[in-house]
């Protein structure tokens, strides 16, 4: 069984943004099959995460990157562009494959 790679979708406050956010990269996750499953916060549900990839904004992907408790940030530019995030999540799992 492949392994299932946890995610926090995030945001500053954890409110619009992020939730638009969760809802597109849910749809990429299902429509091209991949082996992710998401979670919606803020920055404070990064105190405890356990998981693999947090999946944000581009402008906090620098500053979660730097946070020892961020395995790996991913960033998005355009929240409605699913070919970003598709393109983006397709890499995240090629350097996990490798």
């Amino acid at each position: 069984m492949a392994k299932v790679y946890h995610t926090l979708v995030c945001c500053r406050a954890g409110m619009g943004s992020s939730m638009m956010l969760k809802i597109k990269i849910d749809q990429v996750i299902k429509e091209s099959n991949l082996p992710i499953e998401t979670e919606h916060g803020n920055l404070d549900s990064l105190i405890g995460f356990k998981g693999d990839l947090v999946i944000t904004m581009s402008d906090l992907t620098d500053e979660l990157n730097a946070d020892d408790r961020v395995p790996s940030a991913i960033g998005i530019t355009n929240i409605v562009n699913k070919g970003e995030m598709k393109q983006k999540l397709e890499e995240w799992l090629a350097e996990r494959a490798e």
